[in-house]
């Protein structure tokens, strides 16, 4: 007997068996309880039993039933339950309340359960557009269902686009929600484009767990730019009046420029550049114009170069040079090989020079190149330049450099070179290293050339390096070191920097997403390079740096204390720096705002008051209109070497396509002054032009017919191809003339139709418009339509879980879609509401329909129609969802669970 109840009772109930203990059981299953039940008095008790539970979704299958039991008995009675999907993750009880039948006596047991976690969600396009106008606002719709028993608390987020539910949502279990994400698209927009809008969803609880849905949308341009039959290459010229108090005395006059770069083909296999620049009315500085002149070209594995430029051989030979010359250089698969001859224009050691090189690819990134440098001596050249050595004859530079990936972290280069004149010979060396680990990131270079050495550097070293390290996601420790090269052979056309070494170490904690600080120390030592000197001093230094964004507003605020070695004055002091620098941006427009106050003893006086303030207003009124205003007080002398603004204004106008105006005004100390002010204005034109290279193509025709398909007329009625404008006549024909070939959207203009007329095909209707003849014929017909409802039935079986069940009825839906061969159209249906679809091209159509996470106890039996509309044809259907109840079956022979207890 036993057996045979195992086996039954197995068969009904699959799920899961406990007794009156906890235990955690799935929502969505079916499961029993069972009750040990006891007669303790010497008398037969029966007793009418009523099932009860603490929610209703947690539905007891058999809610009545009745128990005999003898005297001394013991039976277990079983209580089969379902758990509804929906059932919230907590912790429940049932109840079995049992009345004896003669007496009224009460009896009740309970038994706590928990209800675990089920974490669902479903994410799907429901409705988004095939095309709308550049201007138009887009508007796509997604569907977003928990299909779990937890209330999700979500995030909702859209890399380009704003959702009309804001950035949180709160889905209660089995809660959907329509999503609408909307975009403005630009009204300007030249051609045709397609737009993607997306949507991503996430729970807080599980952020790494990411839905993400898009849809695709096509932008029709109102004003579109028509393709231009000819292949154009870009050139701007332009004129400007200048005029500058140049050190006590006034220049002024004009200075033309040309410049152009682009390709003389269509296929892009010709590249050409080009700039012309007029001698400047005025002395060069860094913020006029030098005279110039110089042609590229590029084919394929041809480069060459004429005019000016700065020639590079390679950074121990001739790191900058600039010059007038020429240059060529020849790109195989794995080889490259060139050189060039350059005449230098600001350094007059060097009459001309010579360089050729090879290049050989190793890897990707790997690759040797060996050179020869020959340099041509200046012998009536007197002036001094920064480097120690003055060539004594002309020099003859070979050098060999590499670049080597060791691996995807880890990159070594390095240069050796050797020169020889008739009286000497030099060598120099420089290796440098690139590392990038995951917690740990750094370079280091060091360079050293002898004091005979003939090259860009002599008689000196130089190292750069620099450390940081990742303690954790909040900390950073960080390390630099800088020693300048005290000897080169720089162009004379600027001041050298001063001589500097640097060593600088630190840590940085970011205290939140938005903030961070810096802790720094080191030392520093500045000499000026030029005789008599301004400055000479050793920093020892602690600093401490914060930067935050309140706000609009970036906060920058740094602190430095140090002890300073004067090597000028030979007295040492304390000196202190205090910056502030806040940044915002409003209105289009960027405002900085900055000051800073030093008490230092680096100069010719101890305990010397510094104070520096300045503000920048850059504004982009529109795509036409530009601003800029500066302003600064003063500049610390170590920047002498260059040239500095101290008020600025900047204006530049459109006036119309292709024609610009711009207007500067500065006033600046320029290289080497330290309190003489220069102001230089300066008033430019400038015209854009397109000069056509290459005819591409020609102008082409759109030609069409509307066919009458049942609809009042055909004639009349207005297309719309970009720009072009064209009207049917008596017979539905249309044609565009000169059309430039390229991709086009045909549109009808609605207000020339009936209010029911669609067309056959897809209009608007992507087109690609060759330089052969286009046709494009569509005929009108009078819409369709679709309607219909979502019958919901139960069956009324005597015995089901349906009629035994109090769970609470919710608004179950569906999702109905149709489609043709060309289009695709989605809503959301509740069971038993009506739904439809206008608005239909007559066709042939297929239903189907979706259960969106219907409980498995509800069953469609028909899911998918296909029929053809019909001009003017409304379409009636009914789909059906049936409830379906499960049954309780019972054995023919009773079963009899019960167990007796040991006899005393």
């Amino acid at each position: 007997m036993t057996k045979e109840w195992i086996i039954y009772f197995t068969l009904l109930f699959p799920a899961s068996i406990f007794s009156q203990e906890k235990d955690s059981l799935k929502p969505g299953t079916s499961t029993s309880v069972s009750f040990t039940l006891e007669n303790t008095s010497s008398v037969v008790k029966n007793y009418n039993l009523k099932t009860e539970t603490s929610h209703h979704l947690i539905i007891p299958i058999l809610k009545n039933g009745e128990i005999s039991l003898a005297p001394n008995q013991s039976k277990i009675y079983i209580v089969p339950l379902q758990i509804a999907t929906e059932t919230p993750q907590g912790k429940y009880s049932v109840s079995v309340k049992g009345t004896e039948v003669q007496t009224g006596e009460k009896i009740t047991q309970t038994t706590d359960f928990l209800v675990s976690g089920n974490r669902k969600l479903s994410l799907t396009l429901l409705d988004s557009p095939e095309f709308v106008k550049a201007g138009e606002n887009i508007k796509s719709t997604f569907l977003l269902k928990n299909h779990g028993n937890v209330t999700e608390n979500l995030i909702l987020e859209s890399k380009n686009a704003a959702i009309d539910l804001g950035a949180s949502l709160a889905l209660a279990p089995g809660e959907s929600k329509k999503i609408i994400v909307s975009k403005n698209t630009p009204s300007d927009l030249g051609k045709n484009e397609y737009q993607n809008v997306n949507l991503s969803v996430y729970s807080k609880e599980n952020p790494q767990e990411i839905q993400t849905a898009y849809s695709s949308i096509k932008i029709i341009s109102t004003r579109p730019v028509e393709d231009d039959i000819y292949h154009r290459f870009p050139v701007s010229a332009s004129i400007s009046m200048i005029g500058m108090q140049n050190r006590g005395r006034y220049d002024q006059g004009f200075q033309g420029e040309i410049y152009g770069k682009g390709s003389l083909d269509f296929e892009n296999k010709n590249i050409l550049e080009f700039h012309a620049v007029t001698k400047n009315p005025v002395d060069f500085n860094s913020f006029t114009q030098y005279e110039e002149y110089f042609v590229n070209y590029k084919r394929e594995n041809l480069w060459v170069h004429l005019g000016d430029k700065n020639y590079f051989a390679s950074f121990l030979t001739e790191y900058a040079r600039y010059g007038r010359g020429a240059e060529i250089r020849f790109d195989l698969k794995r080889i490259s090989f060139g050189g060039f001859y350059n005449h230098p224009r600001f350094f007059t050691d060097i009459k001309d020079e010579f360089n050729i090189y090879s290049k050989l690819k190793i890897g990707k990134q790997s690759e040797i190149t060996a050179g020869y440098l020959y340099k041509i001596l200046d012998t009536e050249s007197k002036d001094f330049n920064f480097s120690n050595m003055k060539l004594d004859s002309n020099a003859h530079l070979p050098y060999l450099a590499g670049k080597f990936s060791m691996n995807k972290n880890l990159e070594i280069s390095g240069e050796t070179s050797y020169s020889k004149t008739e009286k000497t010979d030099g060598t120099a060396y420089m290796i440098q290293t690139t590392a990038n680990y995951e917690r740990v990131r750094g370079s280091v270079m060091y360079m050293r050339a002898s004091p005979e050495y003939a090259g860009y550097f002599n008689d000196t070293n130089n190292i750069n390096g620099n450390l940081q390290y990742q303690l954790s996601q909040r900390i950073n420790l960080i390390a630099n070191y800088v020693q300048d090269a005290k000897n080169f052979q720089r162009d004379t056309l600027f001041l050298a920097a001063p001589y500097r070494k640097y060593l600088q170490y630190g840590v940085q904690y970011k205290y939140s997403k938005k903030g961070n600080i810096t802790l720094y120390g080191g030392s520093q030592r500045y000499e000026d390079r030029l005789m008599p000197k301004e400055f000479d001093y050793k920093d020892h230094f602690f600093k401490l740096s914060v930067n935050q964004q309140i706000g609009i507003f970036q906060l920058n605020i740094e602190g430095q204390l140090g002890k300073t070695d004067n090597y000028l004055t030979g007295i040492s002091g304390n000196s202190s720096f205090y910056t502030a620098n806040i940044g915002f941006e409003q209105f289009k427009t960027s405002f900085n705002i900055y000051g800073s106050y030093a008490l230092t003893s680096r100069y010719q006086l101890q305990n010397q008051n510094q104070f520096y303030f300045g503000a920048r207003i850059l504004s982009r009124f529109s795509d036409k209109t530009h601003f800029s205003l500066f302003y600064q007080n003063n500049y610390m002398p170590e920047d002498y070497y260059t040239d500095r603004n101290l008020f600025e204004l900047l204006f530049n106008q459109q006036i119309f396509s292709g024609h610009e105006l711009g207007v500067s005004a500065r006033y600046n100390l320029q290289r080497g002054e330290l309190g003489n002010k220069d102001f230089i204005f300066s008033l430019r034109y400038t015209l854009r032009m397109n000069i056509p290279t290459q005819k591409i193509a020609e102008y082409t025709t759109l030609s069409g017919n509307i066919k009458n398909l049942g609809v009042k007329k055909i004639d009349g009625i207005r297309l719309i191809l970009g720009n072009h404008l064209s009207v049917t006549d008596k017979s539905g024909n249309y044609v565009f003339k000169n059309v430039n070939p390229g991709d086009y959207v045909l549109e009808i203009d609605r207000s020339t139709t009936d209010i029911n007329d669609i067309t056959d095909r897809n209009v608007p209707a992507s087109l690609i418009l060759t330089d052969q003849e286009n046709f494009f014929n569509f005929g009108l017909t009078s819409a369709a339509k679709i309607q219909g409802k979502i019958e919901y039935k139960e069956h009324d079986n005597t015995l089901s879980f349906a009629q035994l069940s109090t769970r609470k009825k919710k608004k179950e839906n569906v999702i109905v879609e149709i489609s043709s061969d060309s289009q695709v159209f989605r809503k959301m249906a509740v069971l038993g509401d009506f739904f439809d679809f206008t608005y239909l091209r007559p066709g042939d159509w297929t239903v189907k329909v979706y259960r969106n996470g219907l409980d498995k106890k509800y069953k469609i039996p028909i899911d998918q129609f296909e029929f053809t509309l019909k001009s003017g044809e409304t379409k009636n259907i009914t789909i059906n969802v049936i409830k379906q109840p499960s049954e309780i079956k019972y054995q023919q022979e009773t079963i009899k669970v019960s167990y007796n207890e040991k006899k005393k």
